[in-house]
């Protein structure tokens, strides 16, 4: 896996970091993640990793097209490896989860707005927000206990 980091890293003109690897790395195995926790995940195997410097890296990154920068309303930007598609996200309104969706139509943009005012649409984003499978059934677990009875 490394060394297909670095020869993406190398591919994209960026010089190879052992920074720039941890996160591509990170972000292989966790999917959606916020620069807070890749800053935490980094720390674990390059003590000393500033937040400035991995907020700069993503930077980079996004910017090569290594990554994918997501905003979803409300949270943090989160990042992502699954680039060169068409895909939507699903984000859980409880816990926050984030999901990839493919999108039905195909290719991009799937949408298009009534006016293009001039513009030549590249991509379209659509977010579903929703309710996660384990947060409905922790829902309905808490439903079907019975309720707490304190005996004096």
């Amino acid at each position: 896996m490394t060394e297909t980091l670095t020869q993406h890293l190398r591919d994209a003109g960026l010089r190879v970091t052992g920074g720039r690897v941890a996160i591509l790395n990170a972000i292989e195995n966790l999917p959606h993640s916020d620069a807070e926790t890749l800053v935490g995940v980094l720390r674990e195997s390059l003590p000393g990793t500033s937040v400035q410097s991995v907020h700069n890296m993503l930077h980079d990154l996004t910017k090569a097209g290594l990554l994918r920068r997501i905003e979803p309303a409300g949270s943090p930007s989160r990042y992502e490896r699954r680039i060169g598609d068409n895909h939507h996200h699903l984000v859980c309104t409880d816990c926050g989860a984030i999901e990839d969706v493919d999108c039905a139509i195909g290719e991009a943009p799937c949408l298009t707005p009534s006016q293009k005012a001039g513009y030549a649409v590249t991509s379209a984003e659509v977010t579903f927000w929703g309710v996660c499978a384990a947060c409905q059934a922790a829902a309905a677990n808490q439903t079907s206990d019975p309720p707490f009875i304190h005996e004096s």
